[in-house]
């Protein structure tokens, strides 16, 4: 028969006090004198108590568990988010589960279900997918629920979003001052916010320097390097190649940089190739990826304080949160000014 541990009564009687300070004490919901606090932690550390978590958190009404909903793992920009997220939430005492979506629209459903269950208290949601009009209806049921990195129409969660239009201008800005004209866009799904934000930025940039913004230039699928492998074809398939390419994410350009080495294509000598987001993969690549930095850790450390102020102050919404977009000049961009 397995031996009983010790028990929060063995440890009061250890310290010489009622069961209902030792316990007040260990939840740290009760101040007391540092004599008698220590006399706690060394009956503690004597008996080698260790508290039932389980029933600590019942007691106190929720899980002190968030969730951190993410369409893959796999790309570094969403697991940089989930450590700052992890350690955040540690820092408030609470643990962290993660939900991988892939996408699917019952996986998402479902996760936001965990809420009810009291499985979690609250999440963190990043979706990629454009248009998912079940999601919202069902989305804007739940305060305790903060979205990361792109946006669900209709919905009035706090949201924490990048400068996606400055990074854009900034990045074609900087391709244009280093001599670059033909310029092609290749970005995701059409319906996305953060696609719809960085072409406005894109236009905004050709348009400040009086230069033509062709529709025919523009390459929509998904942020897959798959997508930056694929249409690296269709760009070799045009009359002419473009001076450069600005890819709406670090993993498109990547593909690009694979297939277009492949095809006998240099970068940066016969086409400059820019990104975003500037995941770790960005400056392990050859070249080494230009690309705007958006902080993957900072936008899932200001995502996880909203959600904990949010459920410490129920009722309190603060809006949207933009964490700024910067360039980050590597060797991938040719200035052809020389």
């Amino acid at each position: 028969m397995k031996k009983k541990g010790p028990t929060i009564q063995d440890v009061a009687n250890r310290a010489g006090l009622s069961k209902a300070a030792v316990s007040r004490y260990l939840n740290k919901s009760i101040n007391l004198p540092e004599e008698t606090g220590r006399k706690i932690d060394e009956a503690v550390k004597a008996l080698g108590y260790r508290r039932n978590s389980i029933a600590r958190r019942l007691s106190k009404g929720g899980s002190e568990t968030i969730g951190l909903v993410v369409p893959e793992i796999s790309n570094p920009f969403f697991s940089e988010m989930a450590e700052a997220v992890e350690q955040t939430a540690s820092e408030r005492g609470y643990n962290l589960i993660l939900g991988i979506s892939r996408n699917h629209p019952d996986k998402e459903i479902g996760f936001l279900r965990w809420i009810d269950d009291s499985i979690v208290d609250g999440l963190l949601f990043v979706t990629n997918r454009p248009g998912n009009r079940r999601l919202q209806l069902d989305i804007r049921r739940y305060r305790s629920v903060v979205l990361l990195d792109e946006d669900i129409p209709g919905t009035v969660q706090d949201k924490v979003f990048c400068q996606n239009v400055e990074g854009a201008r900034d990045a074609v800005r900087y391709l244009i001052r280093t001599g670059h004209r033909r310029i092609f866009h290749v970005t995701g799904p059409v319906s996305l916010m953060s696609v719809k934000e960085r072409l406005d930025g894109f236009r905004l940039a050709h348009e400040e320097a009086g230069l033509p913004c062709s529709d025919n230039h523009i390459f929509h699928h998904d942020y897959s390097q798959q997508f930056g492998r694929d249409v690296v074809r269709d760009i070799l398939s045009r009359p002419a190649l473009p001076d450069a390419v600005f890819a709406a994410s670090d993993y498109i350009a990547i593909g690009m940089l694979e297939e277009l080495k492949r095809n006998g294509v240099r970068v940066p000598d016969d086409m400059s190739i820019v990104g975003f987001d500037d995941t770790t993969l960005a400056g392990l690549v050859t070249p080494k990826l230009t690309t705007i930095r958006q902080s993957a850790a900072e936008m899932g450390r200001i995502g996880a304080t909203r959600l904990l102020d949010a459920l410490a102050q129920p009722g309190v919404l603060r809006g949207v949160t933009r964490i700024a977009a910067s360039l980050v000049v590597r060797d991938s961009v040719l200035d052809r000014r020389e």
